[in-house]
């Protein structure tokens, strides 16, 4: 099943699928400052960069509109890992198995933690 692919924000700007409000602030900032078009005179490129940021942490530094997009976003799953995909949604994961995202289960851990199950 293939979805499209709106905007990944979290990729946007950097930071991971669980990162914390501070982290995402950080971030921003960095990049904000980084892709500012007063830095860079006359390069549409980088305005649509520095938009792009602007919109991802509009939304990432609103719980709300986070909680939400967490929830309803539309995403291309084979773009993802399986490392990638396990960290973006392994709280809905979790929750969905009766474990609880504070309560990460020993295979769902190790899988994130870059183990290789084959490996066991």
């Amino acid at each position: 099943m293939v979805f499209a692919l709106t905007k990944d924000y979290y990729k946007i700007l950097e930071v991971d699928y669980d990162a914390t409000d501070d982290k995402i602030r950080l971030n921003y900032r960095k990049l904000a400052l980084k892709w500012h078009p007063d830095k860079h005179k006359d390069d549409g490129a980088v305005t649509s960069k520095f938009q792009e940021i602007n919109e991802a942490y509009s939304v990432l530094s609103d719980p709300v509109k986070r909680f939400d997009y967490d929830l309803t976003g539309i995403y291309e799953i084979e773009k993802y890992t399986l490392r990638e995909y396990l960290a973006r949604f392994k709280g809905m994961i979790l929750t969905c198995n009766g474990l609880g995202i504070g309560h990460p289960s020993e295979g769902a851990e190790h899988l994130t933690n870059g183990g290789n199950v084959a490996d066991e």
